[in-house]
């Protein structure tokens, strides 16, 4: 129901003539490609479907996961529903409140609600393949590695190009149905709601996923591992079940809703940009992303069907084929976009490097910080020896020293896509440098995103073959099989470590990007209502410079900042007492059953489910709230601080019937995203690698080193892990959507800061 309108819109537009020339052929394609990316995504699914579904024992341990995430995901999303249609409502009567901003009214709650639903629908399509494709990998592992291998990564496939292709498909029809062929400098503005439901779904599914997934896991692992003393997915505890639905709807769901933000936000943002230079490119500049964007499905599709393996071979092996494969294509094909749709200019080739090599660095970086065979693990693992304390103090000396290495790639990939941006367009006249340089960053941010779909599929690998793992272990089959799903559960693993460094390098550079889109839409409302009244805006003038020695734009960074350690804390929170909650539910159970230990009776494991899924919905509300009034609070009330607030004298200032426009709202706003942006990007840093180094330390003892399971290093890693889990998989992946959450909230709101 949400397309209706687009599509209705889009066929008008095409029967009355109304396409703008040649160039509309791009956007066409770009929709083409979308579609042919959901069929693809529909056959992978089918082919997965086909495959055996094991033993009526694993069966019915698959069906227990099954049931357990689609009552967690329908309660989940119905909760998420009620806050997206009272939102609706207050955008609604903000944006009519003034008259600049009520023709726009309807637009943008359009825009926003589509973009929520498309946001919600795609998270769901492909954790409902991921929890049907777990039973097939597992049934497969029972004869060949490598087919169960390939039946996980197009289970994961079914998520990524789901999720790019309805980005792609929402963002193009409401370009269409909002008039984007007549008036295309205009309508990119409008449709920034769309931006922001993606992103306030993104927030509550990752969030909410992320508390559910880990109070599950910290519970089973803390009961059965550290006090009972049996094994991973051991079927005596009660947690078990629960954990497995965790792995499905925080990392498969939670990072579908992450990535799907990433490239709606990178999309409208840069289509703004892209108005920009209309002169110069024409509505090429302003399609050039969905183009990209359509070239990063083709590219996935053929990489991840060329993916195969040996009975012997690393499961990883295969997977960075597949990713080699999918770069290259995405590089090539970005190369053709630039020669037919920006004039050949070649130095803009070079800032598309910079985000496609600033991928490949982010994924490598993060693999050197949370692989087993590298010194940092190895450090957290050796500190075990000496106690749980010990390995807390190393495992966060190791998350503080992660973000180094990042920033200097973020920093350099910025500062040469700005340059190639300025040396593209050396010989356009009617722009600034500032414009020229701003473009090539963008382009760099399609760039890193021009493989999302295959690296989505890497991710949801991980839940899909953790699953499989854990229903071969329940439905006691032989060892050799677990051997088998033990690699594929390893590859998985790093599989989500590096998806979880890829999407906050692909988070920095595209808050980077809807930053400079909210400069740049500020400029327009000012420009618009200075023109309004019979003015004109100082010659020069731009809003691009926002005063630090300014005392509210001082205090809007501060809480920018806070805000990432507030919303960072209450995260954490949640997950210790949902975890909580369950430890004193296996608690209960071990002590009313003691049949449970000795394997004469079975756990109640649809109790846990309950309890874990009522605290995550629960405790998932408050962050999700305080991230979205943070920058509306900060506008609205330093909106009212007047020029005395102001450092200087106003020297080539936009006039309004003889008064300065007041900026202060905006200003504080931009230093609010602009620092809460820094301060979430170091701070995921640190809790994504240090978790995730955390936990791949607890599995190189689970080795043999050290003295292996059950050993006291065993212990204190086992502690270690706990710790961490809450960093790596609730709050360090909920900043990612947050600080794109920021920006997309400041976009659609901007009108309301003037």
């Amino acid at each position: 129901m949400a397309f209706l309108f687009p599509v209705a819109a889009a066929v008008w537009q095409f029967e009355g003539g109304a396409l703008a020339g040649n160039d509309s052929l791009y956007l066409w394609i770009a929709l083409a490609t979308g579609v042919v990316g959901l069929l693809a995504a529909f056959l992978f699914a089918r082919s997965v479907l086909r495959r055996d579904t094991g033993t009526p024992e694993m069966q019915r341990i698959s069906n227990a996961i099954r049931e357990g995430a689609e009552a967690f995901m329908k309660r989940q999303y119905g909760t998420i529903a009620l806050i997206a249609v009272g939102l609706a409502v207050v955008l609604f009567i903000g944006y009519r409140l003034s008259p600049f901003t009520a023709p726009f009214a309807n637009k943008v709650v359009i825009s926003f609600l589509i973009g929520a639903a498309c946001s919600a629908l795609a998270g769901q399509t492909g954790m409902w393949v991921s929890i049907r494709a777990n039973i097939r990998t597992a049934a497969a592992a029972r004869t060949s590695m490598g087919e169960a291998l390939k039946i996980a990564l197009h289970g994961g496939a079914v998520t990524g190009l789901v999720v790019v292709g309805l980005s792609l498909i929402g963002v193009g029809l409401l370009f269409l149905a909002f008039g984007g062929l007549q008036n295309p400098q205009q309508v990119p503005y409008q449709l920034v709601g769309f931006g922001f439901g993606a992103s306030l779904v993104a927030l509550f599914a990752q969030l909410g996923g992320g508390i559910y997934t880990k109070a599950a896991d910290v519970g089973a692992d803390l009961v059965g591992k550290v006090e009972a003393g049996i094994p991973e997915d051991d079927p005596r505890n009660p947690a078990v079940i629960a954990d497995l639905v965790g792995d499905n709807v925080g990392d498969c769901a939670g990072r579908g809703a992450d990535i799907f933000e990433s490239t709606a936000a990178e999309n409208v943002g840069a289509m703004i940009l892209g108005a920009a230079l209309y002169p110069v490119f024409g509505l090429k500049g302003i399609l050039f992303p969905l183009v990209v964007q359509a070239i990063n499905l083709i590219a996935s599709i053929v990489g991840v069907s060329i993916v195969h393996s040996g009975e012997d071979e690393d499961p990883m092996h295969a997977l960075d084929k597949g990713y080699y494969v999918t770069t290259m294509l995405a590089l090539a094909g970005f190369a053709v976009a630039i020669y037919f749709m920006l004039g050949a200019r070649w130095w803009l080739l070079g800032s598309g490097i910079c985000g496609i090599v600033t991928s490949f660095l982010f994924v490598r970086i993060t693999e050197y910080y949370t692989e087993t065979r590298f010194k940092p693990v190895q450090s957290i693992a050796q500190a075990s020896l000496t106690g749980p304390a010990t390995n807390i103090i190393q495992g966060l000396a190791v998350g503080m020293e992660t973000p180094a290495l990042p920033v200097i790639v973020i920093s350099a990939a910025l500062l040469l896509s700005y340059y190639f941006g300025i040396r593209g367009l050396a010989d356009v006249t009617t722009i600034s440098s500032y414009a020229k340089g701003i473009y090539g960053t963008a382009i760099a941010t399609m760039g890193m995103l021009s493989s999302a779909a295959y690296i989505l599929a890497m991710d949801t690998f991980g839940p899909i073959t953790d699953n499989a793992g854990g229903i071969i272990e329940m439905s006691d089959q032989p060892h050799s099989v677990r051997t088998k799903t033990d690699k594929l559960d390893a590859a998985g693993n790093t599989t989500k470590a590096l998806t979880k460094g890829y999407a906050i390098g692909s988070a920095s550079l595209a808050a980077f990007l809807l930053f400079s889109a909210y400069l740049a839409t500020i400029h327009d409302i000012v420009h618009q209502r200075v023109t309004a009244a019979g003015g004109t805006l100082p010659e020069g003038w731009t809003f691009s410079n926002v005063n630090l020695a300014s005392v509210p734009v001082f205090v809007g960074a501060l809480l920018g900042a806070m805000l990432t350690y507030l919303f960072s804390s209450m995260a954490i929170k949640a997950v210790g007492r949902a975890a909580q909650t369950v430890i004193q539910d296996v608690h209960e159970q071990f002590r009313d059953n003691p049949g449970i230990m000795e394997g004469t009776s079975k756990p109640d494991y649809g109790r846990c489910v309950r309890i874990v899924t009522g605290a995550a919905l629960k405790e998932m509300v408050l962050p999700g709230i305080l991230a979205v009034a943070m920058p509306l609070t900060v506008g609205l009330i330093f909106r009212h601080f007047g020029e005395e607030f102001y450092p200087g004298a106003l020297h080539n200032w936009p006039m309004i019937n003889g008064m300065p426009v007041n900026l202060s709202g905006a200003e504080a706003v931009a230093a609010l995203l602009m620092v809460g942006t820094i301060s979430g990007i170091l701070l995921a840093m640190l809790m994504n690698n240090g978790g995730g180094a955390w936990d791949n330390a607890k599995k190189f003892i689970e080795t043999g080193a050290h003295g292996g399971k059950r050993s006291e290093a065993h212990k204190a890693a086992v502690v270690g892990d706990t710790v961490g889990d809450p960093f790596k998989d609730t709050a360090g992946p909920s900043l990612h959507v947050l600080i794109k959450l920021l920006a997309t909230v400041t976009l659609v709101l901007a009108p309301l800061f003037l």
